[in-house]
């Protein structure tokens, strides 16, 4: 189906997970052990398309270990987000 279409997508799940004018797909999984990713593509109401993600990972017992874990994680997911919204970003034209 086109984005400009009100219906649901072909990869939209449907039933209970479309709600107040969201379209949302089934769940992509990757489980690693120790960590764990959730991805669901996402239609706004106002057609636009976002991916939603959730990350959980294990973290180390001691806190300074913990906190290091964090900051690296952070510094990781700003890099990925970052990457992905410039990816979006239409390109400029180039002159004839």
């Amino acid at each position: 189906m086109s984005r400009r279409n009100a219906g649901h997508t072909y990869w939209c799940a449907g039933g209970h997970r479309c709600g107040l004018g969201e379209h949302r797909s089934d769940e992509i999984v990757v489980d690693a052990g120790h960590a764990r990713a959730v991805l669901v593509r996402v239609r706004t109401a106002a057609g636009r398309d976002h991916a939603e993600v959730r990350v959980r990972v294990a973290l180390a017992p001691t806190e300074q270990a913990a906190r290091r874990q964090l900051v690296g994680l952070l510094g990781d997911v700003r890099q990925a987000v970052t990457r992905a919204a410039i990816a979006a970003r239409p390109r400029p034209r180039r002159a004839a």
